[in-house]
């Protein structure tokens, strides 16, 4: 908390006036929330929350909310993310992918890496045939400092197995999460 007084007389505050007497406080337990990914375990995440199921059909979970911190300046990006798999025998919960999502997205990131890092686990975890996930985030960073882009938006995916190999896959994938292929 010193560190946060420190910092609001750095940029010209008083951190004893009334206003922000408690914002040290305050931003401490804020950011220990908003990178709570880093003491999140997947292994025990998804330890009963993997079920046997023979199916073939293709699984998906979309416009799963994203709150996360951009790693390059510490501001909120926010959006949301698709999530599509093809099992091989195993299915999971399906409160389960938006945990997973939470759990990488609460840790200082890259959108990029982000999209990665859920995608592996996910391929990882049950062995899945195919993997693709989406997100799509506006990027704080953009929009209220350097280039004030308000309506910009990233947008990035990772396709594994079929998903990337097997063009119809990828197209009906993108086609139920409501993004036809070009």
């Amino acid at each position: 908390m010193a560190l946060v007084r420190e910092l609001l007389a750095e940029i010209g505050e008083d951190p004893d006036r009334e206003g922000l007497v408690e914002t040290p406080r305050r931003l401490v337990q804020t950011l220990e929330f908003l990178t709570s990914g880093y003491h999140a375990d997947q292994e025990k995440l998804f330890s009963e929350a993997r079920f046997t199921q023979k199916t073939t059909s293709m699984i998906i979970v979309k416009d799963i909310e994203v709150y996360s911190l951009c790693e390059h300046h510490m501001l909120p990006f926010f959006g949301r993310c698709h999530i599509g798999y093809i099992p091989k025998g195993r299915v999971f919960g399906v409160s389960k992918l938006a945990r997973l999502v939470d759990m990488y997205a609460r840790r200082l990131q890259l959108q990029e890496r982000l999209t990665e890092q859920v995608s592996q686990a996910i391929m990882d975890c049950i062995d899945a045939k195919g993997v693709g996930v989406m997100i799509e985030a506006r990027h704080l960073c953009m929009m209220m400092r350097g280039v004030q882009k308000q309506n910009s938006m990233l947008v990035t995916s990772s396709l594994r197995g079929v998903f990337h190999n097997d063009p119809a896959t990828r197209q009906e994938f993108l086609s139920l999460i409501g993004r036809p292929q070009a």
